[in-house]
């Protein structure tokens, strides 16, 4: 009788099929399917300036999850409550093209953010709002990262013409002559973390990692290494260990993207 032979599958049919026992079978070596070590992000690279038509733009790349930023500034007159602020109005588009498990649709209330603090122009009469429309055109997880580096830089390469209100006409004069950058006073950014058989800690997860991990943790880090929040998906308890941890690489994450975005600004000029 012939020697039975084990049945086999190519690696990509079984991480479809069994992607839990394909993902277990990389970690227990302290490695990940792409190559990565666990504490190890994919190459990040962020362009700015990116889009001629909008007053800020960039794009961010993490790994193959792409996310681009268009920021439009309009004229507006601001809310009585607060006659000083004006409107940032994010608007997150997770659109089917980018990935299969998104459908068309209104944007859900995760993809969609409301007014946050700007520029005044004159108090009570007239404020700048700013559009600022991110659009994943590509996902491969932690869109989440990507979004947020996207929204903070496209941000800060915003800059807005000299705008004067005159009283008499009611209305707002700006030029083009001179240009003004926002005035940015902290700069959050954030690293995301999946936890996978509640021992392996993932840095930077890919999409099967996300899709099967027990929780997702983000920390947000500024300028001063101050914690700036901490968003945590999923029923696991993280402990004090592992939340250590993900502070520690959180912070050494915002000095790689301070860098990466350094850069950046020098190829800009």
């Amino acid at each position: 009788m012939a020697e039975e032979v084990p049945l086999s599958f190519e690696a990509e049919t079984f991480r479809k099929i069994q992607p839990q026992e394909y993902l277990r079978r990389f970690t227990q070596k302290d490695i990940r399917p792409d190559g990565r070590e666990l504490k190890q992000f994919r190459q990040t690279t962020i362009n700015l300036g990116c889009i001629t038509t909008t007053d800020g733009s960039s794009m961010v790349r993490i790994g193959n999850t792409t996310v681009i930023c268009g920021i439009k500034a309009e004229v507006s007159v601001p809310n009585p409550n607060f006659p000083q602020k004006g409107y940032l109005v994010p608007n997150v588009d997770l659109a089917p093209m980018c990935s299969p498990k998104f459908k068309p649709g209104p944007p859900s209330e995760q993809a969609q953010v409301l007014n946050l603090d700007t520029l005044c122009i004159h108090e009570g009469f007239a404020v700048w709002v700013l559009y600022a429309d991110l659009v994943c055109v590509n996902y491969d997880g932690n869109v989440f990262d990507a979004c947020v580096i996207g929204l903070i830089t496209a941000l800060s390469n915003v800059k807005l013409p000299e705008a004067t209100f005159v009283e008499e006409d009611g209305l707002v004069n700006a030029t083009e002559e001179r240009s003004i950058p926002l005035n940015i006073s902290r700069l959050p950014y954030p690293a995301t973390f999946a936890m996978f058989d509640g021992q392996y800690l993932l840095v930077d997860p890919t999409e099967l990692e996300e899709s099967i991990a027990n929780e997702l943790i983000t920390i947000i880090c500024d300028e001063s290494e101050n914690i700036c929040a901490v968003w945590k998906v999923g029923g696991v308890f993280c402990n004090s260990e592992y939340l250590k941890k993900c502070i520690s690489i959180a912070r050494e994450r915002y000095a790689e993207i301070s860098a990466i975005i350094e850069e950046a600004r020098r190829k800009e000029f």
